[in-house]
């Protein structure tokens, strides 16, 4: 027996009949395929990469209120809540938990980071400072400050606030982090964070979730093409 495992091991739905299946979250092809089958979640990195509406980041939330982090983000330590919009999906997840594997983990999740460095100044302190700082800037100091210890990270499209040298910089962080043991799951729609050397990438889509190589992606290949000439998609939506 492994005594040296990741913080999460694998991630399945109980009990498997407690979704509607025509109903928000449970419709969505890739709720269908983790309640069918579940998710194995291997060390270091794992991207989740699909269009709006695909169920990439219902899943990362589901996952880590499942691990005990606040829907709204923040570390394990984390309560606040503004306005409650996790779906019923969080309430069926379970989560094997790596033996050995320390407890600590983080939620960055972009759309509400605003709310938590609010949190942080009422509660702890420190979260006037982060607004004070840019969107980018302040995005960067959470990573800088908080993921610096091996545990189960859950990201949410962070690439929202980063410019591509600043995205550069969250694939150094998460790179340090997983070689010091922590262990990452992160929706993202950006080619760039994709591309991280030793990540595994699933591609969310109508056919559920399969796993693929960067070069295989649509995200990727759609990039490819526009940037080669961006006339061919913009005469579909420009008059």
């Amino acid at each position: 027996m492994l005594f040296d495992q990741p913080p999460v091991v694998r991630v399945t739905v109980e009990p498997r009949d407690a979704l509607d299946a025509h109903a928000w979250p449970g419709r969505l092809p890739a709720v269908q395929q983790l309640v069918r089958t579940g998710l194995d979640l291997g060390r270091g990195v794992t991207f989740l990469v699909g269009e709006n509406g695909s169920g990439k980041s219902t899943l990362v939330e589901a996952v880590a209120m499942a691990y005990g982090l606040s829907p709204e983000g923040g570390s394990i330590h984390s309560r606040h809540s503004t306005r409650p919009t996790e779906s019923a999906l969080s309430d069926v997840v379970r989560l094997q938990r790596g033996l050995g594997a320390g407890r600590w983990g983080f939620f960055l999740r972009a759309e509400t980071m605003h709310g938590w460095y609010t949190y942080q100044e009422r509660e702890v302190g420190g979260g006037g400072r982060l607004h004070e700082m840019s969107h980018g800037e302040s995005f960067l100091e959470v990573l800088r400050t908080r993921f610096d210890s091996p545990g189960f990270y859950c990201l949410d499209e962070p690439e929202a606030a980063l410019s591509f040298s600043s995205t550069l910089a969250l694939i150094g962080t998460l790179h340090d982090l997983v070689r010091d043991g922590g262990q990452v799951l992160c929706a993202t729609h950006s080619p760039v964070l994709a591309a991280m050397p030793g990540a595994t990438i699933l591609e969310v889509g109508e056919w559920g979730l399969r796993e693929a190589a960067w070069e295989e992606l649509e995200l990727v290949q759609h990039w490819r093409r526009y940037l080669e000439e961006p006339q061919r998609y913009l005469r579909h939506v420009i008059d």
